[in-house]
C-alpha cells in the first residue's frame, strides 16, 4: 500500500519541463498588459494571415465616384482620394507593415548576434576592429543614418527594410558580445577549448545558447519600434511606393486631407500605434520572463 501511494504521487508530480512552463504561465497571467500584447500579436498575425479573406474589396481598385467618403456601412473606414476602401487597405497593409518590422529584428538579430559573439571570441585587433565600426554607427543619430541609407538605396519597401535592419545591428553586436565575454570564462567554455574546439563551435554550442534570454528580449522590444521606423520612412517617401498598401505611406498620402477628412489618416495610424503598442506590451512581458530577479520577485 505504501508502495503505491509513492507511485501515485510520483505520477502526479509534472516534470521539471512541464512545470518550469507552468510556473512561465503562471507569470504571463499576473501580468494583464503581457496578455494584453499578446492578445494584439494573435489578431495581428490572424488579420496578416487571412488579410485576402478579411478585405471586401480590391485594396487598389479605384473608384473615383466614391472618392473620400467618411466610415459608412459600405466602406468601414471610409475611402481615399481616389476612391479606394481604407479598411481593405489597413487589413492588406498589415502583411506589408508587420512583416517588415518581423523581417527587420530577424535580420539585424541573427546578423549582429553572432558578429557579436564572434568578436567577443576572436578578441585582440579584429574584435577592436568591429567594436570601433559599430561605435561610429551608433554615434550618428539612428533616424538620420537610417534615411541616408535608404535614400542611397532607393525608394521602396525591401531597401527600407534592409537600411533598418543596418542601423539596428551594433545594437545586438554589442549586446552579444558583453554576454560572450562572460560566458566565455565558464569552465565548460575553457574545457571546450582545450579540446580543441574551434570558434564557430564554442559561438554556436556554448556561447549563443548562454547568451540567447537578453538577445530574444532585445529582439521582442525591437518589433515594435521597427514598425515604427518602416512606417516613418514610408511616410517621408523612402518605403512602400504607390500602389502598395502599407500603414506608413497611408498616412502620408492622407496628410492633406487629415482637416477635412479624418479618417485617411486616423485609421492607418491606429494600426501603427495599437501593433508597435502590442509588441511592446509582450516584450515587457518577456523581460520579466526571462530576467530571475524579475520572475524570482514574482
Amino acid at each position: 500500500m505504501h508502495v503505491t501511494q509513492q507511485q501515485t504521487a510520483a505520477r502526479r508530480t509534472p516534470s521539471p519541463r512541464i512545470a518550469y512552463w507552468q510556473k512561465q504561465w503562471w507569470l504571463v497571467k499576473r501580468s494583464p498588459l503581457t496578455l494584453l500584447g499578446g492578445a494584439i500579436i494573435v489578431v495581428i498575425v490572424l488579420m496578416m494571415v487571412f488579410a485576402p479573406w478579411l478585405a471586401p474589396y480590391d485594396p487598389n481598385a479605384i473608384d473615383f465616384s466614391a472618392r473620400l467618403q467618411p466610415p459608412s456601412s459600405t466602406h468601414w473606414f471610409g475611402t481615399d482620394e481616389v476612391g479606394r476602401d481604407l479598411f481593405s487597405r489597413v487589413v492588406m497593409g498589415s502583411q506589408q507593415s508587420v512583416a517588415a518590422g518581423l523581417a527587420v529584428v530577424a535580420i539585424a538579430a541573427v546578423i549582429g548576434s553572432l558578429l557579436g559573439c564572434f568578436s567577443g571570441v576572436l578578441g585582440g585587433f579584429g574584435d577592436a576592429m568591429i567594436m570601433r565600426i559599430m561605435d561610429i554607427m551608433l554615434s550618428i543619430p539612428s533616424l538620420v543614418l537610417t534615411m541616408a541609407l535608404a535614400a542611397a538605396l532607393g525608394p521602396s519597401l525591401f531597401n527600407a527594410m534592409l537600411a533598418i535592419a543596418i542601423v539596428r545591428i551594433p545594437f545586438y553586436v554589442r549586446l552579444a558580445r558583453g554576454q560572450t565575454l562572460v560566458v566565455r570564462q565558464f569552465a565548460y567554455v575553457q574545457a571546450a577549448k582545450t579540446f580543441g574546439a574551434n570558434r564557430w563551435h564554442l559561438i554556436t554550442w556554448h556561447i549563443l545558447r548562454n547568451a540567447l534570454p537578453p538577445l530574444v528580449v532585445q529582439a521582442s522590444l525591437d518589433i515594435g519600434a521597427a514598425i515604427l521606423m518602416a512606417a516613418t520612412l514610408g511616410f517621408i517617401g523612402l518605403g512602400a511606393q504607390q500602389p502598395t498598401a502599407e500603414w506608413g505611406a497611408m498616412v502620408a498620402n492622407g496628410r492633406s486631407y487629415v482637416l477635412d477628412q479624418w479618417w485617411y489618416c486616423a485609421f492607418p495610424g491606429m494600426a501603427i500605434l495599437i501593433t508597435a503598442v502590442g509588441f511592446n506590451l509582450f516584450g515587457d512581458g518577456v523581460r520579466d520572463l526571462l530576467d530571475p530577479k524579475t520572475s524570482g520577485g514574482h
